[in-house]
């Protein structure tokens, strides 16, 4: 009985990385591209901002301090808001490369 079970454990993992390999995890519909989104409207608020396109490894804090060419002279938590101000629908944690955003100017 323990050869027959061990024999079906065998098979099932053998099949399982059969179907993985050539298949995949994922159906191939399931497969999307994602285009980033460009907001083009002014920023409704106040705030001075400026624009930037966002590059690989760019983060929301390294382009703004790379714009003062300074470091940040406001909290993490403030820069956060006035993004999210000044990009209305958008996380500054999910910014998309080659996307351009409005980020918040600190200049003054």
């Amino acid at each position: 009985m323990k050869k027959l079970l061990g024999l079906v454990l065998t098979a099932l993992i053998i099949y399982v990385i059969y179907i993985d390999l050539t298949v995949g995890t994922l159906p191939s519909e399931a497969i999307q591209t994602v285009e980033a989104k460009t907001e083009t409207s002014s920023p409704k608020s106040d705030i001075p901002s400026f624009q930037a396109s966002v590059e690989p490894g760019e983060t929301v804090i390294s382009i703004v301090e790379h714009q003062l060419q300074k470091p940040l002279p406001v909290s993490i938590t403030e820069l956060v808001k006035d993004f999210k101000l000044l990009n209305p629908g958008f996380s500054p944690e999910k910014i998309q490369v080659g996307a351009t955003y409005q980020f918040p100017d600190y200049s003054n």
